[in-house]
C-alpha cells in the first residue's frame, strides 16, 4: 500500500483526534519543506531510528542518446541518498 500524505495526515487524525487536520497538513509540509532545504544547502539529515538522507554529487558525464546515438552532455546534478537505521532494517526483516 502506497503511503500519499493524504493517507499520512489521516492516520496523524486518528492518533491526534484533539488537532485539526489543517494544522496536521500544516505542520507536515513544513516538516518535508524543512528536510528539502536542509538537502538543498548540502546538509544531512537524520531522523533517529528511522535513517538519515543526504545529498551526493554526481559527476557530470558524456553519455549517447539511445535512439540516434548522438553524444549528449549531462550536467552536474545532485541526487539524494537514504541510509535506512538498524532499527528500521530489523523491523523491515523481521528481526
Amino acid at each position: 500500500m502506497p503511503a500519499t500524505k493524504s493517507d499520512l495526515v489521516k492516520q496523524l487524525s486518528k492518533s491526534y483526534p484533539n488537532l485539526l487536520k489543517k494544522d496536521l497538513e500544516k505542520f507536515f509540509d513544513v516538516f518535508i519543506n524543512e528536510i528539502k532545504i536542509a538537502l538543498k544547502n548540502d546538509e544531512r539529515v537524520e531522523l533517529r531510528g528511522w535513517g538519515v538522507f543526504s545529498t551526493k554529487n554526481q559527476k557530470s558525464k558524456i553519455s549517447r542518446n539511445p535512439k540516434t546515438g548522438e553524444k549528449v552532455i549531462v550536467n552536474e546534478k545532485k541526487s539524494i541518498n537514504f541510509k535506512m537505521s538498524k532499527d528500521l532494517f530489523n523491523e523491515i526483516n523481521d528481526e
